[in-house]
């Protein structure tokens, strides 16, 4: 295997000498296709190629055709994966066609370090990633170690584990994360990944973020109170099947449905098989009725083949089945019903590559019902990201899609949903995902889950970003302790994508050990530290006194509130009471405030 893939270097390397770019100009017209490109009966190696497209039509067309990775649309260029073959077709037909040589060394060292190492855990050259048997038995080493917070599910089953009845392939598992013994109904984060195979960084974090929330309930506040108060379903693997494939290298996007493609490998990306189905492409809201062209294919050898019917492949039935399942439909049948505002639940589904957090539409260009929401929200990830956020289907984004998971969430249940695009390559360096991708991504998980209540309001409000008390040690019932917030409503980043409004905060309060939208819960004023609320950015204190408070650790819950009347997202903190009664010369205890 390892000559195998030094000869693909090889070839590389005489692609790029014989194969200088050739610069010349964009002629096809939109709405005036192209003939279709040539396939050829055998897999030539290929190169990562920059290519020029004259309009949006235009780049839908080659998205349709080829495996673009990427898009820079203020140079109007696409990057993707061709054989030299096609390289030199599209040079023919008149494209302005730039071989990037870096980044086509790159990806090949990364294919033939996948192929020569032998690390004893993850996946081969790639030690931070687990594999598919490593993730499973991660799930199942979580739950039975914290059996009150985590519950195993099982979603359903991979094409290959259903063809052969269990003897090949994989079950769809996931985790169900909530304080069971604490009843509901409670509001629902799911999290998904590695729906496209060679994604390597999206399952890996989606597992992360649960792992980090389980070991740190009763010790970190905002994570105890998720579990508490919120359900967040994590799915790591949803392709298994592909994602075998692509941890031997491949760049596997699809299923291992083969009753389609008949190559082993074939013309539309060199190292990844052409059989499956885009499971992304597959859905069955708005399969194949993009408002455009070119959404997905009908092709069964294309990586966007959308497969023979909506919803045809078990994996997509799965997660579909899943989400109907843990979430109310609370959307009409139009397309242009909204969802409630005060509707609940949230979906985010993790690919790779193309730094962007983006939202529905992915099938029309046009804003969905509740695009400003889910715009807001996106804009939120950003700021924690640092990803431009885009409605998936406007112009300027990416380009258009159908029959994607975000679009099935939303549309056919009005489920906030979003795609984040994690990093800068479908095989990123464990140093990158590990130094760069990783901590950004799982603070803006923590946001979406503490958002799950109210996904299209309380994103538009202040963000506590600061909770302290003036004491650190227990405190004795009766004690007076002052609790001291800051509330930020100016952080968002829309990467260019327009701008977010900045309100002046004009409330901040707290609750006592149950968020404010749990019935019955008293919420209790702060007052500002200058005296009176003004600006975007505002610190409030509040003198709390625990006469009668039962031993133990109680937990505080700020909320900020802007001009528009909109209540934030809270953050928490903890103060503990021991039993011992407070002395009267220590019954008040605070700083002296300036007014």
């Amino acid at each position: 295997m390892a000559l195998v893939r030094w000869a693909w270097v090889v070839a590389l390397t005489l692609i790029l000498a014989i194969t200088p770019p050739r610069i010349v100009e964009a002629n096809v017209e939109a709405g005036n296709d192209p003939p279709a490109p040539p396939t050829p009966d055998a897999p030539p190696e290929g190169v990562v190629a920059s290519i020029s497209f004259a309009d949006q039509a235009d780049l839908q067309w080659l998205v349709a055709h080829y495996d673009v990775w990427r898009v820079d649309h203020a140079a109007q260029r696409a990057m993707a994966w061709l054989t030299r073959e096609q390289l030199l077709w599209l040079q023919a037909q008149g494209r302005e066609v730039t071989v990037d040589e870096q980044t086509t060394r790159d990806l090949y060292a990364s294919i033939a370090a996948v192929s020569s190492a032998a690390n004893e855990s993850g996946i081969p050259g790639f030690p931070c990633y687990r594999t598919v048997e490593e993730t499973h038995a991660d799930m199942a080493q979580l739950a039975a170690a914290f059996p009150t917070l985590v519950r195993e599910v099982k979603l359903g089953e991979s094409w290959r584990y259903a063809q052969s009845a269990g003897a090949e392939g994989y079950e769809l598992r996931g985790l169900a994360l909530t304080n069971q013994e604490r009843p509901g109904p409670k509001p629902i984060f799911f999290l998904m990944g590695a729906i496209h195979a060679r994604e390597y960084t999206t399952a890996e974090a989606a597992l992360r973020f649960a792992e980090q929330l389980v070991h740190a309930y009763g010790e970190d506040p905002d994570a105890t109170w998720l579990l508490d108060y919120t359900e967040i379903h994590v799915a790591p693997q949803t392709n298994p099947d592909g994602r075998k494939k692509a941890e031997t290298g491949l760049l596997w996007r699809k299923n291992t449905n083969n009753n389609f493609c008949p190559h082993e490998s074939g013309p539309h990306n060199g190292f990844a098989a052409h059989y499956g189905v885009d499971l992304n492409r597959n859905s069955s809201f708005k399969w194949a009725q993009c408002t455009g062209s070119n959404c997905s294919s009908a092709d069964p050898c294309s990586v966007l083949y959308r497969g023979v019917a909506p919803a045809s492949e078990p994996e997509t039935q799965a997660l579909e089945s899943y989400m109907r399942s843990i979430f109310a439909d609370v959307r009409g049948p139009e397309d242009d019903d909204p969802a409630p505002e005060d509707a609940s639940g949230l979906m985010i589904s993790l690919h790779s590559f193309f730094p962007k957090i983006l939202f529905p539409w992915g099938w029309k260009s046009t804003p969905a019902p509740n695009g400003a929401a889910l715009q807001t929200l996106a804009r939120k990830f950003g700021y924690y990201t640092g990803y431009p956020a885009c409605q998936s289907g406007s112009p300027g984004c990416i380009y258009m899609t159908d029959g994607t998971t975000d679009d099935f969430a939303y549309g056919e249940l009005g489920v906030a949903a979003f795609t984040f695009e994690l990093g800068w390559a479908f095989f990123e360096s464990c140093d990158m995902f590990e130094s760069s991708i990783l901590t950004p991504t799982l603070s803006s998980l923590t946001y979406a889950a503490k958002a799950a209540v109210r996904p299209y309001v309380a994103p538009a409000g202040p963000e506590v970003i600061s909770v302290t008390l003036s004491v650190t040690a227990p405190v004795a019932a009766g004690a007076v302790v002052t609790l001291t917030a800051t509330a930020d409503d100016t952080r968002y980043y829309s990467g260019g994508y327009g701008e977010e409004p900045v309100q002046p905060i004009q409330a901040m309060r707290y609750t006592l050990n149950a968020p404010s939208w749990i019935t019955d819960v008293v919420a209790h004023p702060m007052t500002s530290t200058t005296g009176v609320f003004t600006a975007s950015v505002e610190t409030a204190f509040a003198r709390i006194d625990t006469t009668g408070w039962a031993p133990g650790r109680h937990l505080l819950f700020v909320e900020a509130q802007d001009a528009d009347g909109v209540w934030g997202v809270p953050t928490a903190i903890f103060l503990d009471v021991d039993d011992a009664p407070v002395a009267e010369e220590r019954r008040y205890f605070f700083p002296m405030v300036t007014r």
